[in-house]
């Protein structure tokens, strides 16, 4: 994540990109609020006036982390129109770049424990970005004969439960899940398998 420097004006920003920093290098439990504040060149008891807590620092680089991935995945829905299926397959490929560019946020959003009920700025933020992908379904699963169609929320919720698989074991480094493909080719070739089960892509492609 870039440095910049910050003047006191803006100490929530500087305390969000201190516990960005210490998320990524050390985990959402493994930091205090004390460790925030010394990085962003403040006092633990300066903290305070802008957080209740470590959760609530921790829930605003969260919501931070929806905002960039709502318009990620939007300008991946985007780029892909007029085709359905180009736009239902970029924003799939877009949750893995998205967690390879902002892996502090990725942590925050999605291995933090924090709820997206935390508060209604992050509920409304995180529901965006669900909208995006679930747009792109219904969008695609118009292709489907009614009998076969499965409901646009279940057929995003499984290529979300896809992404997310694919980037916690195999895009974030864990250990022992070292895989002989590439993250981008496993993604794509298991989205593809998906599709081809619903009759949206041809069998030999």
């Amino acid at each position: 994540m870039s440095k910049r420097g910050y003047h006191h004006g803006n100490l929530r920003q500087a305390l969000v990109d201190a516990a960005l920093s210490l998320i990524e290098a050390k985990g959402p439990t493994g930091f205090t609020l004390s460790e925030a504040a010394k990085q962003a060149g403040v006092t633990p008891a300066a903290v305070y006036r802008h957080f209740a807590g470590r959760e609530d620092l921790i829930a605003e680089a969260a919501r931070q982390g929806y905002e960039i991935f709502a318009d990620v995945m939007q300008y991946a829905y985007d780029s892909g129109q007029p085709s359905a299926l180009a736009a239902f397959e970029a924003t799939g490929r877009a949750y893995l770049a998205f967690a390879r560019k902002y892996p502090g946020h990725y942590i925050a959003m999605f291995e933090s424990g924090i709820s997206v009920n935390h508060s209604p700025e992050l509920a409304a933020v995180s529901r965006r970005a669900r909208d995006v992908l679930e747009r792109a379904a219904t969008e695609l699963s118009q292709h489907i004969p009614e009998e076969k169609r499965p409901p646009p929320a279940m057929f995003s919720a499984h290529i979300w439960a896809l992404s997310h698989g694919v980037v916690e074991l195999f895009a974030r480094n864990s250990p022992g899940t070292q895989s002989p493909f590439p993250p981008e080719d496993l993604l794509e070739t298991g989205i593809g398998v998906y599709l081809r089960g619903l009759g949206l892509l041809p069998k030999d492609e």
